[in-house]
Formats: C-alpha cells, structure tokens, sequence
C-alpha cells in the first residue's frame, strides 16, 4: 500500500471518499517547516530538508501541522510566538467533517478557509473543481494555496475575503464547509445555501471548546445537532481574548456558596452548553494549588477589564468563598445555569441543538421546539 492507502485504512476512510482521497496528494499541501500537533502526544517541528523521512511521516499521520502563527508575524515553530493562525488539519477530523457534508455527485459546495488548498483539492475531486468556491482571508495564504492546487492538478474558484460574508455569485449552495470556528454561524451562510442543503461547521461561543455542527437549511434559518468536539481556529473576525484578570478587588463582593465548585466543573461539557444559553459571554476556567485547594476562575468573554468572579474551595470546609465584581454577576449567573441543567436531569451534548436565524443561534433541548 502506498502512503495514501495506509493512512485511509488507519482512519477507516469510507468507500464513497476513498477516490477523493486517493486523488489527493496529500504532500502537495504540506510546506516544508511546520509543527506537526498529533491529537494524543506532544507536538514536534518536522523539517523536509534536514529530516525527509520524518516530515513525510508527520504528512501521513493523523496530526495538524501548523503552517502559521500570529497571522504570519510569529514563527510557526515557536508555541511562544503567540497564536497558530493557519494549518492543515488531520485528516481524522477533516474526514470527519467531509463525511457529514456528505456532498452528492456536482453539487455546488462552499469552503470557508482555504488554508494550504487540501479540502478544496478533496472536494473538488469529489464534486468537481468548477463545484468549488473556497474563501481564504489572508493574501498570501491564498496564493500558497492557489500554487498547491494547480501543482495538484486542480482549479476550484480561489476567492481571497472574509469567510463571514460568503460569496454570493456563486450561490445558490448545497453544501458550505468550514475549516474555522466560528462564535455564531453567520447567517449570510444560510442565506447563499439552498433549502435542505448542509452546514458543516465548527461552533466555538466559547473561543476555547468546540463542538461539530451539522445543520440543514430551510427558506428562514437552519437547524442542527452536534457531532462531538473540535477545537479549530477561529475565524478572524471572530476572535476575542481570554483572560481572566483579578482588578478592583476592593470593590468585589465576598459571599458564600454551599456549591461545590468542583462539582461545576466536572459536570462537563453539557453545562457548558447550559450557560451558553442562560449566561451568554460567560467562560470559567479551573486553577488547582499545590496544597490542594481549587479555584473556579470567571470571566466575560473579550473583556479583560470588565466582570469576573472566583470561587474558592479549600478542604474541610461546608461553604466556598466567592468573589464577584462587576455589572454581572457571574457566579450567580453559573449557578442558576447549574441548576436548571440539574432540573433536566444533567443532559449530556447529544440531547442539544443549535437553530440559526437572523437573529443569531439559539439551543434547544431534544427538539427544536424547546429551547434553551
């Protein structure tokens, strides 16, 4: 077997997109310094010139390989440069991805985030190069990419713009594919895809967890489920800062709570969800000490000096101190959220769903009659 046919076999590839991958060449996509990210193992710099055969492997694993950092002002090999801002995914999740897509024969497919060109490449031998806008936001990623896919033999519409318009002249679509997370799916996506078309999509309110989206369009909005995590890179106009940061502390409020708040925090990814919905803007972070004790560390998503709250669990004790300041009260805010997820008897990721309309996301338990 060939480089290819191992990899596919690995990722149990299905029939329907084995010829697609084949067709592919998957080095082709890859330059030749990047950090390779395995998805269970510690990341590595693979270098084609001076460790050939060690690139190679990295090319046919089941890694990331970041090919950017900080919009091309940091070192893609430096964690310490800041931000990776561009890369080729691994191929397990972006077969993921294409495998609920699940495009037919010549459909009309739309990709946001060209990257190095490898999704559009596989799309394009799977509907056709002239099925085929991919939206890049970045000049000179797009020209990289451009070269990638005419070395490969393909020319799908290589169109440089933010992803979060999409690109009207070609719609309508079937299918819209996103290589980036988003905070919300914009609706203009919705608008340019066809009634009972697909979105596959990364949804990240959050910024720093992600779950797989798979919506179907109607003529006034969209509706979906989730389909596991993915954590991917958000689209740039989407981004926000995360930092939780203690300031005004001698206008913070101290009370108590009988709330483990190791119990809200192991209580995972569908309370998450939860406060979505009732706390929007809302993220909280774990610290653990050295003597034992725990921190639950809350703020408000892309404001460093706005709202945020600690609370404080030391053993031995029968009540947690909390510290609030700002116009929110956050820890108030996560409780209530705790709650209610506790009076729907704790529902996991796969009891919610995500509706699309003009007037943003909405989520919804079991059905989408009732939201959140």
């Amino acid at each position: 077997m060939n480089n290819t046919e191992k990899l596919a076999a690995s990722l149990g590839i299905s029939a329907e997109w084995l010829p697609a991958m084949q067709a592919v060449p998957r080095e082709t996509f890859v330059p030749d310094v990047g950090l390779a990210c395995p998805e269970n193992g510690a990341s590595y710099p693979v270098d084609r010139r001076a460790r050939p055969d060690e690139w190679l492997s990295a090319v046919y694993s089941d890694a990331s390989i970041i090919t950017q950092r900080e919009d091309g002002k940091g070192d893609p090999l430096q964690i310490s440069d800041g931000m990776a801002s561009s890369s080729i995914s691994a191929p397990g999740i972006a077969f993921t991805c294409l495998e609920l897509l699940a495009p037919r024969d010549h459909d009309r497919v739309l990709e946001i985030g060209a990257g190095t060109g490898y999704t559009a490449a596989v799309l394009s031998a799977r509907v056709g190069e002239k099925n085929v806008t991919t939206l890049e936001v970045d000049p000179g990623i797009a020209k990289r990419a451009e070269a990638n896919l005419a070395e490969a033999g393909f020319a799908p519409h290589l169109i440089v713009g933010d992803g979060r318009t999409g690109f009207p002249d070609h719609a309508p679509y079937d299918r819209v594919h996103a290589t980036v997370a988003v905070a919300e799916v914009p609706f203009t996506w919705v608008e340019q895809t066809r009634p009972g078309g697909v979105i596959v999509a990364p949804w990240q309110p959050l910024r720093d967890h992600g779950l797989l989206t798979r919506l179907t369009t109607t003529s006034d909005g969209a509706y979906g489920r989730f389909h596991g995590p993915a954590g991917y890179m958000m689209l740039r106009s989407h981004r926000a800062q995360l930092k939780w940061r203690v300031h005004h502390d001698e206008e913070a409020q101290v009370t108590t709570t009988a709330l483990d708040p190791r119990t809200v925090f192991k209580a995972g990814p569908g309370l998450r969800l939860a406060a979505v919905a009732l706390a929007p803007g809302l993220i909280y972070w774990e610290k653990h000490f050295d003597d034992g004790s725990f921190s639950l560390l809350l703020f408000e998503i892309g404001d460093p000096d706005g709202p945020w709250a600690a609370c404080d669990w030391e053993p031995g004790h029968d009540h947690y101190e909390v510290t609030q300041y700002g116009d929110r009260r956050l820890w108030d805010e996560l409780e209530d959220a705790f709650e209610w997820w506790i009076r729907h008897d704790g529902p996991g990721v796969e009891r919610f769903g995500l509706t699309v309309t003009p007037e943003g996301d909405q989520l919804w338990l079991d059905e989408p009659t009732r939201p959140v």
